[in-house]
């Protein structure tokens, strides 16, 4: 009962004044044949039996017996049918009234479509329309400049990848025609050679995999597949597999959870959040520090929370989570990547109906993903 008043309260200011002309239509109807019969009672009714002895060749007499039986007798029904009848006409010409509501709807509604930058104003009657229409309003122009931001940056980062692919690719043209040019080379120096290629070609497949993710991000249609997931093996998995970058910098990760503890989701899925993650938390971390990260059950939810050394300043830390945004503003980078990983960690952890968030102080990062338990 309660969520029906609230959804009638609105509308409420329209159907007042509605109701209020209404009855004033009607008012004017009753006043007005009222004031027909009071100024025109005699004279009209010698004009109606005037009409009867001529339109049937009756004398004086015999027209008014006709007239006071037919029509004084049924007075007050006559007189009835007569306000029906002028409430009707008034009522119809009324219309075009309450018809200028549809059309402000229908104009507010163009304009929307049309995006015009001005806001939209209605009769004080549609406030409650024009306040929903200007949310609508509102909401598109924000996507629209989103949308826009993002496609402009993922331009920029298109170009400067393709920049950066020349660089490697430069160098393994170049190292492998020296070599090429070069059969009697000193061993010492051909694997010297060797490794540099090595080392840019890695860089290369790294360069051409960013391309890749950028071309395939969408995860609006991808099926779930859930089950229940060891996430204690998950996280001690992905930290083995993270060690050649972690040792690189004398990095090291320490994990505390329980063994037993579980989640209930896309093992795939959740694998790709958390690394993306943890190689943000390397990427972006101090020299020879620890990555921590803790997992436990509560209530009804798993919290797995990554923390690391380093800060990410506060004027970034609202737009981590956009695609195609990357916290090193430089061109050519070993730790900037496309700018997908915690886009795409924060859809895939929307779809399993949790949340992802990220903190930062002056010494410390921490993400904090948020699974419900329930299946």
């Amino acid at each position: 009962m309660k969520n029906k008043t609230l959804q009638r309260k609105p509308y409420a200011r329209l159907i007042k004044k509605m109701f209020y002309q209404t009855l004033g239509i009607l008012v004017v109807a009753i006043i007005t044949v009222l004031l027909i019969r009071a100024a025109g009672q005699g004279y009209i009714g010698n004009l109606i039996t005037q009409f009867i002895a001529f339109a049937l060749g009756l004398d004086w007499e015999m027209a008014s017996s006709i007239y006071h039986f037919y029509i004084r007798n049924n007075l007050d029904t006559i007189m009835m049918a007569t306000i029906i009848v002028f409430f009707i006409i008034i009522f119809r010409f009324s219309l075009s009234w309450f018809t200028r509501y549809f059309d402000e709807i229908v104009s507010g509604v163009d304009q929307l479509a049309e995006e015009s930058p001005f806001k939209l104003s209605m009769s004080p009657e549609l406030f409650f329309m024009e306040e929903k229409l200007n949310q609508v309003k509102d909401k598109l122009e924000r996507r629209a400049r989103e949308a826009q931001e993002a496609e402009q940056r993922k331009n920029d980062l298109v170009v400067y990848l393709a920049h950066d692919i020349k660089t490697p690719l430069t160098s393994v043209i170049g190292y492998l025609s020296l070599m090429d040019e070069t059969p009697d080379m000193p061993v010492e120096q051909k694997a010297k050679y060797v490794h540099i290629t090595l080392d840019k070609a890695y860089r290369l497949e790294n360069l051409i995999n960013e391309f890749f993710e950028i071309t395939r991000y969408n995860l609006q249609t991808v099926p779930l597949k859930k089950e229940n997931i060891d996430l204690y093996y998950m996280l001690v998995q992905m930290a083995d597999e993270a060690y050649p970058q972690l040792s690189a910098k004398g990095k090291q990760v320490m994990i505390h959870a329980a063994e037993d503890i579980t989640i209930f989701g896309d093992p795939d899925k959740l694998a790709r959040v958390f690394n993306n993650i943890l190689k943000n938390a390397i990427a972006y971390s101090t020299d020879r520090s620890t990555i921590n990260i803790t997992a436990e059950q509560q209530n009804h939810a798993t919290m797995i929370r990554f923390e690391n050394e380093g800060s990410i300043p506060q004027e970034k830390l609202d737009s981590i989570f956009e695609k195609f945004y990357r916290l090193d503003d430089a061109r050519s980078t070993s730790t900037g990547g496309a700018g997908l990983g915690l886009a795409i960690a924060r859809d895939i952890i929307t779809l399993h109906g949790g949340s992802i968030e990220a903190k930062s102080d002056s010494l410390h990062t921490s993400f904090m993903v948020t699974l419900p338990n329930t299946p």
